[in-house]
């Protein structure tokens, strides 16, 4: 039989392991809807397709779609929908629910309560039929509306056809910086637009009514109120905070915050100029002592120039937001297999405590890249966290190694956290299996 070679963290200490047998898949059947291209947000996106087409063919028989203030309604109902989804509130108050679910309950039902995390898939169907919605708009608005309010709705539209061209994946991940310019100043052109149209279709449609009454009585007003206000609420807590910034290496900074004590697990966004780039890091609470720690890794050009001149103030907006690692707190016990700078949204988990864990930490020299504090401080929380060293040993089979730590801890569920061809494997390499896993999703 063969040997691995797994680190345990001390340096110049190793321990051999059996090699790892993997079990036999599930049925054919049962594994299909495990596979990414069925994962639960990507269901969530066809459910929310499917209850529109049914809405469509519901209106189609009571002759609703003539009408252009009820499809402006629909539209923007979906709309409210992507967007009351992604609210940071509504985030942590369903991560705060699933974290109290019995631990008596089934592991089946434990198990799709801690993939609440998808509901991202929401926030994409929201926003694709609402543009569907609203292009149809403009052809059921043509002749029935005044020409300066049919021009508000062609711009809107152009606006929605942008803002969805650049927001699909691959266009996504290869220029995130558009991506991210088109979202936020068009989504802002959007909402004035919104409500420039809105303001005018009740004017045209009012009759005898005062403007101000006849908006307070339209539905799609109120629609927009929700909407407009939980968009606005992170902006309203924008903040310039001070930090301070080490760099055990060229290749991570680690980034301390003295204000404010986050939830465990959550993460937040940051940026150097509050109209430029904002991103997401995860939070590191020290236990019982105030602020937060968060550890930037080199991933591109923001963060290679965040490494190489780091700022001494950050901005801010709203307020830290649950990560997908919280829901695992469903489990009884769970594994944790991490890669590189994945330890930062788990290491919060990892000191906190909330559950029983294993910890497996693939990455480069520990020490040399990240600190001897922070390894040292990882040890201490888990002693028997076992890190491999990939610059000693190479890279590993991350399936049977996150198996092994697995079956060895006896946890229930296993979380990793790495970049998004490991993690998919993981996910589906153990769940084909019949083992429960999360992992990151990339719907943000």
């Amino acid at each position: 039989m063969g040997l691995l070679r797994v680190s345990t963290g001390v340096p110049g200490g190793v321990e051999l392991l059996p090699e790892v047998v993997l079990p036999e898949v599930l049925p054919r059947w049962r594994r299909v809807l495990k596979h990414p291209r069925f994962m639960q947000s990507n269901r969530l996106v066809l459910l929310v397709l499917l209850v529109n087409l049914a809405v469509f063919g519901w209106g189609l028989q009571r002759h609703w779609w003539s009408e252009v203030a009820t499809v402006a309604l629909v539209a923007q109902g979906n709309f409210a929908l992507g967007v009351l989804v992604r609210q940071q509130f509504f985030v942590n108050v369903l991560s705060r629910l699933v974290m109290k679910v019995p631990k008596s309950l089934p592991l089946r039902l434990r198990w799709a309560l801690a993939k609440g995390y998808h509901l991202g898939g929401l926030h994409v169907g929201g926003a694709v039929c609402g543009t569907l919605w609203f292009l149809g708009l403009t052809v059921v608005a043509t002749g029935q509306v005044s020409r300066g309010l049919l021009l508000v709705y062609y711009v809107q539209a152009l606006l929605l056809l942008a803002i969805v061209m650049t927001a699909r994946p691959r266009l996504r991940a290869k220029r995130h910086d558009l991506f991210e310019r088109v979202h936020r100043f068009g989504g802002w052109g959007l909402s004035t637009l919104f409500w420039i149209g809105a303001v005018l279709l009740v004017d045209e449609r009012r009759g005898a009514d005062s403007l101000p009454a006849a908006l307070a009585g339209t539905p799609t007003v109120w629609v927009l109120v929700l909407t407009t206000v939980s968009s606005l609420v992170p902006w309203m807590l924008l903040r310039r905070i001070p930090i301070e910034v080490s760099r055990p290496s060229s290749h991570v900074a680690l980034v301390r915050a003295g204000r404010g004590t986050p939830m465990a697990g959550s993460t937040r966004s940051i940026a150097r100029h509050p109209l430029r780039q904002w991103h997401s890091f995860a939070v590191i609470p020290t236990p019982g002592v105030p602020g937060f720690r968060m550890a930037v890794s080199r991933a591109g050009d923001w963060t290679g120039e965040f490494i190489d001149d780091p700022p001494t103030h950050i901005w801010v907006r709203g307020i830290a937001t649950a990560g997908m690692a919280n829901y695992g707190t469903v489990f009884r016990r769970v594994v944790y297999v991490v890669t590189g700078s994945g330890i930062g949204p788990v290491l919060a988990h990892v000191l906190a405590g909330r559950v029983p864990h294993k910890l497996v930490w693939v990455t480069r020299d520990p020490v040399k890249t990240y600190g001897q504090e922070l390894v040292d401080e990882i040890l201490t929380a888990q002693p028997d966290s076992l890190i491999w060293d990939t610059d000693a040993h190479g890279k590993p089979d991350m399936v049977k190694l996150a198996y092994s730590a697995y079956e060895s801890s006896g946890a229930e569920a296993v979380i990793c956290v790495s970049n998004k061809k490991v993690t998919w494997s993981v996910v589906h390499g153990l769940e084909r299996l019949g083992i429960p896993a999360l992992g990151p999703i990339w719907d943000s």
